[in-house]
């Protein structure tokens, strides 16, 4: 029963009573004591009434207070915490309402806030590379960002977990136990089988216990780092390597020459010199052109060539070497693929290197096969041998500084081992791309893919790298 109700029916009683008391006494007092009751009656029943008024007006302003207050608490729950328009008054209650009004409103906004700072944060870890774990005092993991999945190949649930059922690694699980008892150890770079034995390093930091305590683990990447660090050691041993050779040979002989040797010999000497000095000077120059590519020192001027001409140009290069093993080139133009817009000097390196190549490891007597072609892509040339072939776990690593599938497999012919990371950086600094493959029945496919439209003049080609 509402208020109001209550109210009116309290009114009802008490003037049915006063009724029934003035029925009484007519039947039972005198006169006057009848009108002293019905004087007394009347001025009860008219303050009753008043007073019955007042109330229902004070309840009437009451409700309306506490149905806009519930109006806007449903407001606040359905997450709009803006000013409401409406007032709640200026007495006690009013007050109080708006107070709590006030109070929700300023916890709504922070909650907002809060919302918004943890989107913003869940952004970060997703976007980051270095994988992140956060545990709580307990070693529970309270979070793990998707790098860090990806590099431990997690796909389960892993809130509520410890942390040991995650990392594995005893070096990983030392720095988090280490950080959950306060103290920061310093990073370890450690191998993950589990991440097909990539290099990380981990490094792990406690969180303060007015944060709740725990720790944060961080894991990042360094394969490619180590690995462009190896490449750099091994070009160092190699140019030192390929230098000291030709320079041994050099003093060798040039000694042999200071001890008056007879005519012959000092002939012979003296091409053994300038063949080793060809190599060293060879060897500078590919480095310098290299390092010019690397720079963007070099451009490309294209005009229209005619493709059969320039692989005769690379062939008759190479015709002493050819000629000595016996070898041949064959070459196959397609329709619609005769003329190629490239620049004429840099695109006859890369034939001559390639033909160098397939060459060196083709066997005496071999052919060499040139096939050009026009496809969906652009112009396809392929150059393929049938040597010994690529292992596979080569097949990434071919076009890298001085890398060499197999050193005993090949001859020495002079070469600087250099070529193919040159013919790379050319090829793609005509906006193409050259990949190396294994042929059926044995040997090795080399293919260069150039675009039908080449990139315009002043257009930066796709950055080379080979690891170094």
């Amino acid at each position: 029963m509402s208020f109001h109700a209550r109210l009116l029916l309290g009114a009802s009683l008490a003037v049915a009573a006063a009724v029934g008391a003035a029925t009484w006494l007519m039947s039972s007092g005198s006169e006057a004591t009848l009108r002293v009751f019905l004087a007394t009656l009347g001025a009860a029943v008219t303050g009753v009434s008043v007073a019955a008024l007042l109330a229902w007006h004070e309840s009437r302003r009451l409700q309306r207070q506490l149905e806009l207050a519930k109006r806007n608490a449903d407001r606040y729950r359905q997450g709009d915490f803006s000013r409401p328009p409406d007032d709640y008054g200026s007495d006690e209650i009013g007050e109080l309402a708006g107070l709590l009004d006030d109070v929700a409103r300023e916890t709504g906004q922070r909650l907002t806030r809060t919302a918004s700072e943890r989107a913003h944060l869940d952004a970060i870890l997703t976007g980051m590379a270095e994988g992140v774990l956060l545990v709580n005092h307990a070693g529970r993991l309270l979070l793990a960002n998707p790098a860090l999945r990806r590099m431990l190949a997690l796909t389960a649930d892993l809130d509520g977990r410890h942390y040991l059922e995650v990392v594995r690694h005893p070096d990983v699980a030392a720095q988090l136990a280490s950080a959950l008892k306060g103290s920061a150890p310093p990073g370890v770079e450690i191998q993950l089988s589990r991440a097909g034995g990539r290099t990380f390093m981990a490094h792990a930091v406690p969180i303060g216990a007015d944060r709740g305590g725990g720790a944060v683990l961080v894991l990042h990447d360094v394969t490619d780092l180590r690995r462009a660090d190896q490449v750099r050691r091994d070009f160092v041993a190699n140019v030192s390597h390929e230098l000291r050779t030709p320079l041994t040979a050099i003093r060798g002989y040039v000694e042999a020459l200071l001890d008056g040797p007879s005519t012959a010999d000092a002939r012979r000497f003296m091409e053994v010199i300038a063949r080793h000095t060809l190599r060293m000077e060879r060897l500078v120059s590919d480095l310098l052109r290299l390092a010019r590519l690397d720079a963007g020192q070099e451009t490309a001027d294209r005009v229209p060539c005619a493709v059969s001409g320039l692989v005769t140009a690379a062939e008759h290069d190479l015709h002493t070497v050819l000629e000595a093993r016996k070898q041949r080139v064959v070459t196959s133009v397609g329709d619609s693929a005769e003329t190629i817009s490239v620049d004429a000097a840099k695109f006859h390196d890369v034939l001559r290197n390639l033909l160098e190549n397939a060459s060196n490891y083709s066997p005496e007597g071999g052919t060499i096969e040139v096939t050009i072609d026009r496809t969906e892509d652009g112009l396809r040339i392929r150059v393929a041998d049938r040597g010994s072939g690529i292992p596979e776990a080569d097949l990434t690593r071919i076009f890298e500084r001085f890398y060499r599938v197999d050193r005993s497999r090949t001859r020495d012919p002079g070469g600087t081992g250099l070529g193919l990371s040159i013919v790379r950086h050319l090829v793609q600094l005509h906006g193409g791309r050259v990949s190396a493959a294994n042929r059926e029945g044995g040997g090795a496919l080399f293919t260069v893919i150039l675009p039908a439209v080449p990139p315009e003049v002043g257009q930066e080609p796709e950055e080379p790298s080979d690891g170094f």
